[in-house]
């Protein structure tokens, strides 16, 4: 998203470019907006049900810019254990290295990239013997199996 577009200005800007939705004014609430590790500016918008499955199949304009639509999808993890699905609150497990799978903190981890470990994938793994993932790789990686299938059931857990 431009640089001058803000989650102030947003849900006019939506409106305005894009008449032919027939969008009301409140029927966009704009949540936050982040910049990524490639410098590219992202806004999460909040939507009902309706309104994001227009969005999902349309082309977005912001400003002079076209804007591609999906859902914002996130999976809590315990920055203690390396695990997704609870919090460091919730956390009964031994401080594990989410690169190295370690028993240390990511702070004090010293592994290269060469040893990374995965050990959400390691978990699967132990859990289905007759259908084993890579683990090579660590446990912050976007490109994750175990990552990929917390969010596809959050996607399906919920109501849209």
């Amino acid at each position: 998203m431009p640089e001058d577009i803000t989650t102030a200005n947003i849900e006019d800007l939506i409106l305005r470019q894009k008449p032919e939705l027939n969008l009301q004014k409140g029927s966009i609430a704009a949540k936050f907006a982040y910049v990524t590790k490639r410098l590219h500016r992202n806004a999460v918008i909040e939507v009902g049900a309706e309104i994001r499955k227009i969005l999902l199949n349309k082309k977005v304009w912001l400003g002079w810019q076209v804007c591609r639509t999906d859902d914002y999808l996130t999976a809590t993890g315990c920055f203690k254990f390396s695990k997704f699905n609870h919090r460091i609150q919730d956390c009964r497990g031994e401080i594990t290295c989410p690169l190295c799978a370690g028993p240390h903190i990511l702070k004090e981890c010293k592994g290269d990239p060469t040893t990374f470990k995965c050990t959400n994938c390691e978990k699967y793994n132990r859990h289905n013997p007759t259908k084993k993932i890579s683990v090579i790789h660590s446990g912050l990686d976007r490109k994750c199996p175990s990552l990929h299938a917390v969010l596809e059931k959050n996607r399906q857990n919920t109501a849209y």
